[in-house]
């Protein structure tokens, strides 16, 4: 989604990669290529893998913020969505050649200042904006792809609260705390 490139196209090949050859060790299976040390970004910056089966969530991990180089939370990430996704079953090896795998490298959160539920719907930049919702101790977040499942703002920031365990119209009802980030993704060739 729109944001200043962090990694070049070769940085996110190598990322895509070395997630895939990390999941393929924990299920105990080779891959064909594996990514080249030299090409794997060491820029420290928040990412969420992804998992995708026949176009359906697989899994999905991530860190909003950096946890260390994006190359060791993209190793760490893929493991975990692939195995610690609480709402799948552990991918099995039997399903890992039909998974395909997304990165997002993220930007630094931001705080969204806002007056009420209109201009928070005015503020957010659907297929843009990554949005994190915080209320009364719960928190959610919606990488900017799922503006693609869900273009409407109103039932965007619907989802997102359930997501986070609250009632659909807290958006609208109690001025949760919004930040906002943007993804520079990197997505597995089909083929």
């Amino acid at each position: 989604m729109a944001m200043d490139s962090v990694l070049n196209e070769k940085q996110g090949r190598a990322l895509l990669l070395h997630a895939r050859q990390v999941i393929a060790e924990r299920l105990g299976l080779a891959v064909d290529e594996t990514a080249q040390q030299e090409l794997l970004p060491k820029e420290k910056c928040g990412g969420f893998v992804t998992l995708k089966k026949d176009g359906s969530l697989r899994g999905c991990i991530g860190d909003l913020v950096p946890a260390g180089a994006i190359a060791d939370s993209v190793a760490k990430n893929a493991i975990n969505a692939a195995f610690g996704d609480p709402r799948f079953p552990s991918l099995t090896a039997e399903e890992f050649g039909d998974v395909e795998i997304d990165i997002s490298v993220l930007s630094v959160p931001q705080h969204l200042e806002y007056r009420d539920a209109d201009d928070l719907l005015a503020k957010l930049r659907p297929g843009i904006d990554g949005v994190i919702l915080r209320l009364h101790g719960a928190s959610a977040t919606f990488l900017p792809q799922v503006w693609e499942q869900l273009p409407d703002a109103e039932q965007f920031l619907e989802h997102l609260c359930q997501k986070a365990g609250l009632a659909k119209t807290a958006w609208r009802e109690e001025h949760p705390d919004i930040e906002i980030y943007q993804a520079q993704c990197f997505e597995e060739e089909k083929g």
